[in-house]
């Protein structure tokens, strides 16, 4: 299987799905525990929740699952929270802090998955974002991720509905930020937070250059806003999704038609 999806649009934004895939070699699934083939991390239907929503956006998308590699993970394995807990390139635990694996990932197990999964997928990212760069003369990566509200290995307390990451505002223009997280405080019914638990993870930390004119914005969405539950079968509510749609569609709109202003900005 392709590690990477990609559907080309013409316009200045540029999906990232690092999360949504749940491939897993033979090999690999062999080695897995009951509970690690259970693939419970998943970024579930967000892939579905975000298509369509935008005219003309580039996706890019990881097909393999995070617990082959987590495509959102620096390859060289610094810690994106030091002293919090979280999972590592190749996770050993799970979000509960509980093991996934039967026989763990050697260093050469790593080393070979970075090689097959998660060099291909920032490859292609990169070349996405240098194409609609040279293009438009900015790009906008928003990256696309959920996550169950209540994990206390993770967090104390619920996560809010709109969790946005810029790294502490540096990997995005300050109106990028500002007006996705006015979009999010006045949608009705829901909560939201700038840089709170998730500041953004490797990729918007890696490919925000706001001084080449190139920006990242994470979005990490509750699961709890477009899932008929947070827990196997993992089922998509298409009423609550549809909701939840109306304003992520505001936001990427908004990115859209703010890009030919912040052209040049830097």
């Amino acid at each position: 299987m392709n590690p990477v999806e990609i559907h080309r649009g013409d316009g200045p934004i540029v999906l990232g799905l690092p999360h949504t895939g749940t491939y897993v070699p033979d090999d690999i699934a062999a080695k897995l525990n009951d509970r690690g083939r259970e693939l419970a991390d998943t970024d579930w239907h967000i892939h579905t929740l975000y298509d369509g929503l935008l005219d003309n956006a580039t996706t890019v998308r990881a097909t393999f699952h995070r617990y082959v590699i987590d495509a959102n993970r620096d390859p060289a394995g610094e810690s994106l929270y030091p002293g919090q807990n979280t999972t590592t390139l190749v996770p050993l635990t799970d979000f509960d802090g509980e093991n996934i694996w039967d026989v763990a990932p050697t260093e050469d197990d790593i080393a070979e998955r970075a090689k097959q999964f998660h060099a291909p997928y920032h490859a292609a990212l990169w070349a996405e974002l240098e194409r609609v760069r040279a293009k438009h003369g900015i790009a906008i990566l928003y990256d696309c991720h959920s996550i169950r509200s209540n994990i206390p290995f993770l967090f104390e307390g619920t996560l809010p509905d709109f969790n946005i990451g810029t790294n502490l505002g540096t990997t995005c223009d300050h109106t990028i930020e500002m007006l996705t997280q006015d979009i999010c405080a006045q949608a009705e019914g829901y909560s939201s937070i700038l840089n709170g638990r998730f500041k953004g993870g490797w990729t918007t930390r890696h490919y925000g250059r706001p001084d080449i004119n190139q920006h990242a914005i994470q979005m990490e969405l509750a699961q709890s806003t477009y899932l008929s539950a947070e827990a196997a079968p993992w089922t998509y509510d298409e009423t609550r999704a549809a909701k939840l749609r109306t304003h992520l569609s505001e936001i990427l709109t908004t990115l859209a038609a703010l890009a030919p202003a912040l052209r040049g900005k830097s």
